[in-house]
């Protein structure tokens, strides 16, 4: 029999530390699926545990009637429909102001901010929340593209990308079973210098999220040359610039699975590689293969997968899987405030 009991003991676990970190320095999330039954079970959730302040975007009578539908009653998450609000209009205001060199008018601004993706986003951007949650409604394409031109770009970077938060039923493997895989959900087949970018920010969550040094595993069909072919030379081009970007951090590429997994293949095939064998993050060639990966991982390996999370944006905006589940949504939650907790204690030592 599969091991189910205990990876289901090794996800609870990480998830439990997860919640309560949130629980100590709870952050301000907007759902902009407010009417939704399934936030609305998350929010029953996240307030129970204390993981977040949240808004719920939406019409008030209509959240409220679904609440009473399913017996729920929230306290302390506040409604907020963004076409009645006095925000509305300095929200727009700010939207033409980032969107007008692209052609966008005054009216169409204002009817843009009126969305819930948008004036979601518009409140993170504004400072009045720390992070939004949406896209059990949505497309991913939608929401990142309201993310995108309202929190825009961190510094540094020059696309969006994703992980997943992976949990193996094997304690051996990353972080006591968890690792980060990227990217498996957004970018279909990033330039070197993209690969780069995807594998700096992946880092910057593993250290955040599982609060370990990351390992950064570059992964290819080839171990340090050991097959002369495009894919695998990008593959060391992007280890190349991502040693440059980040010359502390601890990464090795081209890496075969294998080799940044198993410490006795990597004294093999890749003597003195920095990484070892004891990968925690794994970055994978492209879309292809990190979408395929991650679900085999699910499907064949047993692993748990949280997410996708989304990177590279200035302040934390996170998609959700249209199949999601409420605990799905509250983890999101969970993770978008871990995720501008951390911005916030960056942005504290930089002052």
């Amino acid at each position: 029999m599969f091991e189910t009991e205990k990876l289901a003991d090794f996800a609870m676990q990480i998830l439990q530390k997860l919640r309560a970190r949130a629980r100590q320095n709870p952050q301000r999330i907007v759902l902009f699926e407010g009417e939704e039954d399934r936030s609305l079970i998350a929010a029953e959730i996240i307030e129970r545990e204390k993981l977040a302040r949240l808004t719920l975007l939406g019409k008030a009578d209509k959240i409220q009637t679904r609440l009473r539908a399913l017996g729920i009653t929230l306290g302390s998450s506040a409604l907020l429909d963004p076409a009645g609000s006095g925000k509305l209009k300095p929200y727009a205001q700010r939207l033409y102001e980032l969107r007008r060199s692209r052609g966008m008018t005054e009216p169409e601004a204002h009817e843009t901010a009126r969305l819930p993706r948008f004036f979601a986003d518009l409140m993170v951007a504004a400072g009045d929340a720390d992070g939004s949650v949406g896209g059990a409604l949505t497309t991913t394409a939608d929401t990142v593209r309201a993310a995108l031109w309202t929190l825009g770009l961190a510094p540094g970077f020059s696309l969006v990308s994703s992980f997943f938060v992976m949990v193996s039923p094997q304690k051996n493997i990353g972080a006591d079973g968890a690792c980060l895989f990227a990217d498996c959900a957004v970018v279909p087949q990033p330039s070197p210098a993209q690969l780069a970018e995807i594998a700096l920010a992946t880092a910057e969550n593993a250290r955040a999220l599982l609060e370990v040094e990351p390992r950064v595993a570059v992964l290819s069909f080839s171990t340090k040359g050991s097959a002369d072919h495009p894919l695998a030379a990008a593959v060391r081009e992007a280890t190349k610039t991502l040693r440059a970007r980040a010359p502390h951090l601890i990464v090795d590429g081209e890496l075969q699975l294998d080799a940044a997994v198993a410490p006795e293949i990597a004294a093999r095939k890749a003597p003195g590689s920095a990484v070892s064998g004891l990968a925690n993050v794994f970055i994978f060639p492209d879309l292809n293969s990190g979408n395929i990966a991650y679900k085999l991982a699910e499907r064949f390996g047993g692993c748990t997968a949280i997410g996708a999370i989304l990177q590279g944006l200035s302040r934390p905006a996170n998609d959700l899987s249209r199949g999601a589940s409420a605990e799905d949504i509250a983890n999101v939650v969970v993770i978008t405030a871990i995720q501008a907790a951390s911005l916030k204690a960056q942005q504290a030592i930089k002052i």
